[in-house]
C-alpha cells in the first residue's frame, strides 16, 4: 500500500490536515479532497447563509463527485474519511468498490453532525473513534463492531514552541486563557473562576462564545477564534492553559474524557491544567507534566495555587513537553491506525 487518498478538512492547524501531512512524512503519497472547497460552513453574512442554504445539497453533491473523481484518477489503495459528516452513503458504497475506505471520528456524538453520519457510518470497512466510548456507542446503537479507539496526537509542524512579539504578543498574553467552543459548562466552569479571582487575566478564545450569558465574562471574551500559529503562540503566551472539556450531547453516553487539546498544549511548551479523568491522568503524569482539577472549586484551587508559581509551572510544562513529543505525535497516531489496518487484513503491507 503506498497510495492514500484523504477526504477532509485541511485548513492549517486542523487535526485531519495533521493526520494526512502525517501520512506523507511517513512515505506514503497523498491525495486530499477538501470538503471546505465545495460546502462553505463559516459564512456571516445573511444574504450569503440564504445563499448557501439554497444550493447546501447541490454543494454536497459535487463535494461527493469530487471524491469520485479523485478514485478514478489516483487509485488509492486506501480512502481516508475524516469524520465525513457530508459523505452520502450511496457514493459511499460505490467508493467501496475501488478498495478499502476507513473513518477516523474525532466527536463525542455522531447524532449531533447532521443526518448523514448513522446511515453512512456503517458502510465503513474500519472506524477509528478518539472518544473510548464511542466504541459503545456505536455497537449499541448502530450495530457497529468494527471499530478501535485512537487518541488525538499533535501535529509537530503546528504544536511547538512559538513565541509572539510585539503588539500581537499584547493581544494574546494572560495569566490563564481557554481556548475552545463555547458550551455550557465551559462557561459555568469560566465564570465560576473569575467570580472567585475578579482580578484574574482570564482570555477566552473560540467559537460560540457570543452565546456567553454570563456577564462578568464579557470582559475576557475574545470573540474570535484562534488556529495555526497563533493557536500555539497563545498557548506559549497563557500562564496556564485551561482543559475544559465538553459535557455530554445528544447521541453520546459520555462527555470528552480527553480532547485534541489534551496533546496540543503540552506539544506546545504551555502549562497545562486539565480537567481530571479516568483517561486524562494516563497521558500526563499528574503534579509532575501536568496539573488536573475536578470540578469548579479544585479549579480555583489549582488557579490560585499555580499562578505564583513560576519555576514549578515552568518545569512542569517543560517536562510535559518531552513527554507529548516522545508518545503523542499525530506522526506515532498515523503509525499505529496503519499497523492496526494491516493486522486487520483491511489493507496489505508492500
Amino acid at each position: 500500500m503506498r497510495k492514500i487518498l484523504c477526504v477532509g478538512p485541511q485548513w492549517r492547524g486542523s487535526n485531519a490536515a495533521a493526520l494526512f501531512k502525517a501520512f506523507s512524512r511517513l512515505g506514503y503519497i497523498v491525495d486530499v479532497v477538501d470538503e471546505n472547497y465545495y460546502i462553505n460552513l463559516n459564512n456571516h453574512k445573511l444574504l450569503t447563509k440564504v445563499i448557501d442554504k439554497i444550493f447546501f445539497h447541490q454543494h454536497v453533491m459535487e463535494f461527493n463527485e469530487a471524491v469520485s473523481r479523485s478514485i478514478n484518477i489516483f487509485r488509492p489503495d486506501l480512502i481516508l474519511v475524516y469524520k465525513g459528516a457530508f459523505v452520502l452513503p450511496g457514493y459511499l458504497k460505490q467508493w467501496k468498490l475501488n478498495g478499502p475506505v476507513i473513518n477516523v471520528y474525532p466527536d463525542v456524538s455522531y447524532r449531533s453532525h447532521g443526518k448523514h453520519l448513522p446511515h453512512s457510518l456503517p458502510l465503513y470497512d474500519w472506524i477509528f473513534t478518539t472518544k473510548t466510548f464511542g466504541l459503545s456507542d456505536m455497537k449499541s446503537d448502530l450495530n457497529i463492531s468494527n471499530a478501535s479507539f485512537v487518541p488525538h496526537g499533535f501535529d509537530p509542524e503546528i504544536h511547538r514552541p512559538l513565541t509572539a512579539a510585539g503588539e500581537l504578543k499584547k493581544q494574546l498574553t494572560s495569566q490563564v486563557s481557554f481556548i475552545g467552543t463555547h458550551s455550557p459548562k465551559k462557561e459555568h466552569y469560566l465564570s465560576a473562576l473569575l467570580k472567585a479571582i475578579p482580578t484574574l487575566d482570564l482570555k477566552i478564545w473560540g467559537n460560540g462564545w457570543q452565546r456567553s450569558t454570563a456577564v462578568n465574562l464579557n470582559g475576557a471574551i475574545q470573540y474570535r477564534e484562534l488556529l495555526g500559529d497563533l493557536y500555539a503562540m497563545a498557548i506559549n503566551a497563557s500562564a496556564i492553559n485551561l482543559g475544559i472539556l465538553s459535557e455530554q450531547v445528544m447521541g453520546a453516553s459520555s462527555g470528552d474524557l480527553i480532547t485534541s487539546r489534551t496533546f496540543h498544549i503540552p506539544a506546545a511548551g504551555g502549562f497545562l491544567l486539565h480537567e481530571r479523568t479516568t483517561e486524562s491522568i494516563t497521558y500526563f503524569k499528574e503534579g509532575s507534566e501536568a496539573a488536573f482539577f475536578l470540578g469548579e472549586e479544585e479549579l480555583i484551587q489549582q488557579v490560585k495555587y499555580y499562578i505564583v508559581q513560576d519555576i514549578e509551572r515552568r518545569s512542569m510544562a517543560d517536562k510535559g513537553k518531552q513527554r507529548a513529543w516522545a508518545q503523542h505525535s499525530i506522526d506515532q497516531r498515523a503509525e499505529s491506525l496503519l499497523t492496526a489496518l494491516k493486522e486487520k487484513k483491511i489493507v496489505v503491507q508492500q
